[in-house]
Formats: C-alpha cells, sequence, structure tokens
C-alpha cells in the first residue's frame, strides 16, 4: 500500500467547542481516528506542525510546512496536509511555489464543520484527500474539498459555510472524487524541471483594493514600508483620475530603488488586461506595470513573495519569471514571449 504523510496545523477540522468559541484541539492522530477505512488503502504516519485557526496563517508556517515535506519527501507517497479553510487558498497557491515539480502529490483539506460533530464534511473531505493522494495519477500541490480536486494556485473560497466552499478560477477542476472512483478532466502534464524547494519568502507584499474616491496619499504610505504593492483595480484594471499624478510621482521616486505595483483586477472571473481602456493602457506603457491577468490574487500575492525573496534586485527576471507558467497558475499573459 501506498505510504501518505498526514500533516495537521489546525483549522475548523480539529477544532472543539471550548467555551469562547471554535478553537483547534484535536491532534493529526485523533482525526485518523475518525476515519479508520483509510487504512485499506494506505498507511499513513502523522506529523503534527501546529494547531492554529487558519486566520493565524503567515508565510513562517509555509516555509516550516515546505520544509517538512523536503524532509520526509522519499520517505512517502504523498502527502496530506489539514488546514483551516479561511487561509486554505493562500497555502495552497504558496506550495504550488515552494514546491515545484513534484511528481508526488500533495494536498490540502479541511472543513466547514469539525470532524467530531454530526454531519460534518470533514470526513469525506480527509477520506477523499487520502484516497487522491494514493492514486499513482496524482502529482503536485492541490486542494481537495467537496469531492472537487482543485489545482493549487485556482483555488479559492467563495461560500462561508457551506461544503462546496471552494472554486476553481478561470481553469477547470482537476478531477471529481466520487465514491472511490477519481475522474480526471485534466491529464498529468510531464514535469517541466527538476523537483525544486524553496523555504524563504518575502513579506514585503502587500494589496490596495481601490474603492471609488481612494486618497491617492496612500499610494506614498505603502510604497514607503513596502517592496511590491498588488492593486487590485475595478474591472479590466486602470487607475482612477484622481490618482494618477500621485501615482506617477509615487512610481517616478521609488522604481529607482527596486519598488514596483503588480496590476490584479477584484474581479473574481475572467481576469485583467490593461490595454483596453484609456485609463490603463498609458499606465502600462510608461511603467511596464506587471499584470496578473487570470490569476488569482491567492497566487499572485505568494507568488510574488517568493520571487522578491529570489530576485530581490533585479525587476526583469521578477517579471519574466512571474510569467512562467507554475501548476496552471496563468493562461491569459498578453506579454510579448511570457508563455513559453
Amino acid at each position: 500500500m501506498k505510504k501518505i504523510l498526514l500533516i495537521g496545523t489546525g483549522g475548523t477540522i480539529a477544532s472543539r467547542q471550548l467555551g469562547e468559541g471554535l478553537s483547534p484541539a484535536l491532534s493529526a492522530p485523533e482525526l485518523l481516528r475518525y476515519v479508520p477505512d483509510v487504512r485499506s488503502f494506505c498507511e499513513v504516519d502523522v506529523l503534527q506542525l501546529c494547531n492554529i485557526d487558519s486566520t493565524n496563517m503567515e508565510p513562517s508556517i509555509w516555509c516550516a510546512l515546505a520544509a517538512a515535506i523536503r524532509e520526509h519527501y522519499d520517505r512517502y507517497n504523498g502527502f496530506v496536509v489539514t488546514h483551516g479553510t479561511d487561509t486554505m487558498a493562500y497555502t495552497s497557491a504558496a506550495l504550488s511555489y515552494m514546491v515545484q515539480n513534484s511528481r508526488k502529490p500533495i494536498v490540502i483539506t479541511g472543513s466547514q464543520k469539525p470532524i467530531d460533530t454530526d454531519g460534518t464534511d470533514a470526513k469525506p473531505n480527509l477520506r477523499d484527500s487520502l484516497f487522491y493522494a494514493c492514486d499513482g495519477l496524482s502529482e503536485d500541490v492541490s486542494l481537495v474539498f467537496d469531492g472537487n480536486v482543485i489545482a493549487g494556485t485556482r483555488a479559492k473560497k467563495m461560500m462561508a459555510r457551506s461544503f462546496n466552499a471552494f472554486y476553481s478560477v478561470n481553469f477547470p477542476v482537476l478531477a471529481r472524487i466520487q465514491d472511490r472512483h477519481i475522474i480526471r478532466y485534466i491529464p498529468p502534464s510531464p514535469p517541466r524541471g527538476p523537483l525544486s524547494f524553496q523555504e524563504e519568502l518575502s513579506d514585503s507584499v502587500c494589496v490596495m483594493k481601490l474603492i471609488p474616491g481612494a486618497r491617492p496619499e496612500m499610494l506614498g504610505y505603502l510604497f514607503e514600508n513596502y517592496d511590491c504593492i498588488v492593486m487590485e483595480s475595478f474591472g479590466v484594471g486602470g487607475i482612477p483620475e484622481r490618482m494618477l499624478e500621485k501615482f506617477y510621482s509615487e512610481m517616478e521616486r521609488w522604481r529607482e530603488k527596486g519598488k514596483f505595483i503588480v496590476m490584479a483586477t477584484q474581479v473574481v472571473n475572467e481576469g485583467s488586461n490593461m490595454e483596453i481602456y484609456q485609463v490603463g493602457q498609458k499606465v502600462k506603457q510608461d511603467f511596464k506595470l506587471i499584470e496578473a491577468y487570470d490569476m488569482t490574487l491567492e497566487a499572485t500575492i505568494t507568488k510574488l513573495m517568493l520571487l522578491l525573496k529570489r530576485y530581490p534586485s533585479s525587476y526583469e527576471k521578477l517579471r519574466r519569471e512571474f510569467y512562467r507558467e507554475v501548476n496552471h497558475d496563468i493562461l491569459c499573459a498578453f506579454e510579448e514571449g511570457s508563455m513559453q
């Protein structure tokens, strides 16, 4: 039988009512006791990395998680990480960049209800994740939830309480798991390079969400404190007229120091394209802005965290690598020569 390492990080799946609301209390070995039937198709060892509400997830824990997978990689056929749902999409994206070209599956899962409650979705989610991790065609980082297998860079939490909480954004689900059968929609792809790990990230990335009437002065503060601003604009992307003067002055001031903006959109589906409207086209041309296109916000942020650490002094290298596809993260980049 396949050997799987179950890595516990806490979250709702491991929570109990402790008097002041739900809080993680169950360990990874205790979770396994609720799905004893998985022993019929795999051997499972456990590692408790942390036991936190996923609201408290942060890059240092992602680095520890990637390090744990690297340390145990040769001993197991696959890995399953139990996690809270609130930041699960960030973790699945981060791991997609920190562990690249893995022929072994790394599966992230969790639940909307604790595993010890009636009618919980935790048991089928955990069972499906272990089952998927045992399949010989499974690979790379994915999120398994409510029977859907989603590429780690394409997952987004769309429902606060419903069991079908996660959607695959701008990309089909990789597979469905039904009654211990895996129905694959996207065939496995050949590796694009050797297995690689990166266990360091930059925390100098922030998000600025535009709203009508946003104060231009915000740009100065954010550039002062961060190396990269992900600007969530409206529609396909652009800069409001009232912000243009400040935008140009701050960009001129900070780009010589290696600070930059990445343009994204607040619209979940279909992505950005700043070339369409006047409010976006000239700004993009003047500053050669990086644009997120059809990437999720979670993938955009975590990819930039990795690339800022890898290329702290080369904007051109960072820009080129940003447009290199990793685990299906970007398909619709309109940059010349960007998609290899």
